[in-house]
């Protein structure tokens, strides 16, 4: 299926996500779609998939204007949208939300949705099965479910939204894996993205938006000069920035098929945050001694750590190794079933979420619509939301929050945006704006999530000033740069199994890779241990 767009236009009251947009995307293909946070991207995609309506412009499938008014019409018409988010009930099994998002003309019985679950499944490499309960699967499995379910009903232009972002190597992996097999078979696959490694190892084609404006030619085949497509990006003001310390990568049995994985000129990107020396490590952040803890099929015992403040401690790991535990437990989003939890030398084993945002400690989740903002709030409400000096709020106040929170995270948005309205990179930035001053201690699952390469670092410039201040950051990403980069200590989860806490400068990128991998765990082996039950 061929799609185009012709001077496509929408805005939001005077934010112009998409400013006369024109592209065309050939079948078979899959399409590499580059842009800084807040460049239009996720607001043409959307468009293409029914959940907005243009302002003006049309959009063509196979030569012929169409008007895709809602999801529903769009996969009539043959276009899926895979968000960043996936679109599924926790509650259910995985054919139960093929069944519940499918409509009837795609999927009329339960028989005929489990087989086609099953075949799809097979056909694409995808781990998954009908009974798997949603909330026992990764972010990549729920891709793939949500994968299945638009291609049931017909969907023959897939758009993916960010798809990597908070997922591994290895899912990526096989994710592009069934993309180019779904190429192949001659879908269109729109690909969303800001990594430049990802857009050249699978892209045949690549268009680059820059304030909601197509840049340079438009569709560009690939490979480009990765220099070239940064400048697109960002403009010529990151001519003079050097390049990051350490960009080290894992092996490649960990990482997608290189095609031309060449790492962006020294000229090109902006530096990791300064690593200053850290401040003397006293007093003690947290104290966990003889922790047990439970979440999900996984148990953690005998966990015994000391993260002193004033440094930056990163979780590496498999996904669901244990990392999400113990980021919980930190934040009193968990409670264990035995031991002692310390904050500041206060006991915290019995206490809630509420009496550790009371002693200093703010959790950041990946999720970010779920747990972390309220959609069809705007920013001036959330920053309502956070005043805790009575029962009056005042608005004044809350917006002047708001636009200091736009002016200094550089947030494509207006005070009376709603956050559902932001792109996911934009919303990353509002919720990192709400952290407050006070904060002594900061719980992170992707704090990078879904944010361009220069737009990670000024964040990582941000929580570093917090660090030199003295507050404790621990963080969980499937991303070893950004561990290498800006951890003081790393802890990394094996089998069950928790490594003591290793100084960063004693680690490599190799050394890490290994220690993910099991080899030579042994020796790291010493915080706790974990049993699958």
């Amino acid at each position: 299926m061929e799609v185009s767009v012709h001077n496509l236009t929408k805005t939001f009251g005077t934010l112009r996500a998409n400013d006369g947009v024109s592209l065309r995307f050939a079948g078979g293909q899959i399409h590499g779609v580059l842009g800084e946070n807040g460049a239009g991207k996720s607001t043409l995609m959307k468009l293409l998939s029914g959940f907005l309506r243009p302002d003006s412009g049309e959009i063509l499938l196979d030569t012929k204007p169409v008007a895709l008014g809602e999801p529903g019409a769009a996969l009539r018409a043959g276009v899926g949208m895979v968000h960043q988010e996936p679109l599924d009930v926790p509650g259910f099994n995985a054919l139960e939300n093929l069944l519940c998002a499918a409509p009837r003309w795609a999927l009329p019985t339960r028989t005929e949705a489990r087989n086609t679950l099953i075949v799809l499944a097979g056909r694409l490499g995808f781990s998954i099965t009908p009974d798997d309960p949603i909330s026992a699967l990764t972010v990549g499995q729920r891709q793939q479910l949500e994968i299945i379910r638009l291609l049931a009903c017909g969907a023959r232009t897939l758009i993916l939204d960010e798809p990597t972002t908070g997922i591994t190597a290895a899912q990526a992996r096989s994710l592009f894996v069934a993309l180019r097999h779904l190429a192949d078979e001659g879908n269109t696959i729109l690909f969303v993205s800001h990594k430049l490694d990802e857009v050249a190892a699978i892209c045949n084609t690549v268009s680059v938006l820059r304030s909601g404006q197509v840049v340079g030619e438009g569709q560009m085949p690939m490979p480009q000069p990765q220099e070239r497509l940064l400048k697109m990006m960002f403009g010529s003001g990151v001519d003079h920035v050097p390049s990051p310390a350490s960009r080290l990568l894992p092996p490649a049995s960990c990482l997608p098929p290189p095609a031309s994985r060449l790492l962006p000129p020294a000229s090109c990107l902006p530096p990791p945050a300064s690593r200053l020396p850290s401040p003397a490590p006293s007093p003690l952040a947290w104290q966990l001694e003889g922790i047990a803890a439970r979440e999900g099929n996984l148990t953690l015992t005998g966990l015994n750590l000391d993260i002193p403040a004033g440094v930056v401690v990163g979780l590496a790991g498999l996904e669901g190794s244990g990392q999400k535990i113990l980021l919980r437990l930190l934040c009193g989003h968990l409670r264990p079933s035995s031991g002692r939890l310390r904050l500041a030398g206060a006991d915290m084993a019995n206490t809630t979420p509420a009496t550790f945002r009371q002693g200093g400690v703010e959790y950041l989740p990946a999720d970010r619509l779920i747990e972390g903002l309220v959609g069809p709030l705007t920013l001036t409400e959330h920053f309502a939301l956070l005043q805790s000096d009575g029962a009056i709020i005042n608005r004044n106040v809350a917006e002047a929050k708001a636009r200091d929170a736009i002016t200094g995270y550089n947030i494509k948005a207006t005070p009376d945006s709603t956050i559902q309205s932001l792109s996911g990179g934009n919303q990353q930035r509002a919720m990192l704006a709400m952290i407050p001053d006070t904060t002594r201690a900061l719980v992170c699952e992707q704090p990078t999530r879904g944010l361009d390469v220069a737009s990670a670092r000024a964040i990582w410039g941000r929580l570093m000033a917090r660090r030199d201040a003295g507050c404790a950051l621990v963080f969980a990403t499937a991303d070893l740069d950004e561990i290498l980069d800006y951890s003081d200590y790393v802890l990394v989860f094996f089998a069950g199994r928790i490594s003591q806490l290793i100084p960063r400068a004693e680690l490599s990128a190799s050394r890490l890779a290994e220690l993910i991998g099991g080899v030579g765990f042994e020796s790291a082996d010493g915080v706790a241990k974990a049993n699958l039950q």
